[in-house]
């Protein structure tokens, strides 16, 4: 399937408010109940995060039950509260007393810079929507089929959906992507990025998107369709300041991403895979960690597969593998968007590839 939910018992749901001057949304990712062994790395310069620090491995809490990622910028952190009173709801979370509900949940959230993008500078989601997407994460299907069945875990919705509903990457649209891989010990790595970037995600002498120069698959533009399309995005640049004078100068943004594996890992060896897969990110934006970024990776080991040591960086390289794959699949299924907030054209509108 190629997604993050090829990760046994991760699921993923999306939620977003488009139209009347929103265009922004959260995405969550569920783990199984019990939680997941969870780490992050930060490596932006405007990071806007809420209970990352309870990751550290130092530090006390040691599993955790879900993910928040979201646009509206600092106000969007406001999700994570509904997903805090669902997981409450359902007896999920650090437990403190022996009574249904004497829980904690503990929810590591992150946010992108989209406000305005839609037109209205107060859109941005609340709790309500962060309620809404760990409520569509659990209704979502996972496990691997039974008995030969086909029904097996349900891939999340790429592009314009969720947290990429107003994400934009160099004045391109950006959105979200997903992917995975099976390694040959039989532990899957998968991936969930919301591409957001400051940085642009092709390169400037051909058009070609970065991430596809690294994977080897890349379709080489036309010199005549590059100099189309870049004088095409100068276009949408110009109509976007035109349509909202009060656009954020310099940019504000900042990439997302879950990278989550079946694979048993320490709290330590998990942070060590978020940071190995922010070399993905390396590969497919450029530039990226800017100052006006806030690039924030989250890991989720399930472990449900033993690794040795001696394959572990097996499971570090396919991080930054995943990562990058993700951010072109993002950059294909993102949907030109042409409201009040700015014109924001998509790579395949651009270049008719994908």
């Amino acid at each position: 399937m190629d997604s993050l939910t090829d990760v046994n018992g991760l699921r993923v749901g999306h939620a977003r408010r488009t139209g009347g001057g929103r265009l922004t949304g959260t995405t969550v990712v569920l783990a199984p109940e019990g939680g997941a062994v969870a780490a992050v790395d930060v490596r932006g310069g405007g990071p806007g995060t809420r209970e990352t620090d309870a990751l550290d491995p130092r530090n006390l809490v040691q599993r955790v039950e879900a993910v928040v990622l979201t646009g509206g910028s600092a106000f969007g952190l406001d999700a994570a509260s509904g997903v805090m009173s669902w997981l409450e709801a359902h007896d999920r979370g650090f437990r403190i007393g022996p009574e249904p509900g004497q829980v904690v949940p503990v929810v590591p959230a992150a946010c992108l810079f989209d406000l305005g993008r839609g037109g209205d500078w107060r859109a941005r989601p609340d709790a309500e929507l962060g309620r809404e997407a760990v409520e569509a994460a659990a209704a979502s299907r996972t496990g691997r089929p039974e008995g030969g069945g086909s029904a097996g875990p349900e891939a999340p919705e790429q592009g314009n959906v969720g947290a990429g509903t107003g994400a934009v990457a160099g004045g391109m649209k950006g959105g979200t992507g997903t992917a995975s891989m099976l390694l040959p010990s039989g532990v899957t790595v998968g991936a969930l990025v919301v591409v957001n970037a400051v940085g642009s995600l092709t390169d400037a002498s051909s058009g070609v998107l970065y991430g596809e120069l690294w994977t080897g698959s890349a379709a080489v533009p036309s010199p005549e369709l590059h100099a189309q399309a870049l004088r095409r995005m100068e276009t949408a640049r110009e109509e976007s300041e035109r349509r909202w004078a009060g656009s954020v100068r310099p940019p504000l943004n900042t990439t997302l991403v879950v990278v989550g594996t079946d694979a048993r890992l320490t709290r330590a060896q998990s942070q060590k895979l978020a940071g190995t897969a922010h070399d993905g990110l390396a590969r497919a934006i450029r530039p990226v960690h800017l100052l006006h970024d806030g690039d924030t990776v989250f890991t989720l080991a399930t472990g449900e597969h033993e690794v040795e040591e001696a394959r572990l960086n097996e499971v570090l390289s396919a991080g930054a593998d995943v990562v990058t794959r993700a951010v072109v699949r993002a950059a294909l299924a993102a949907e030109t968007v042409d409201g009040p907030g700015g014109l924001f054209p998509s790579y395949t509108d651009l270049y008719g590839q994908g």
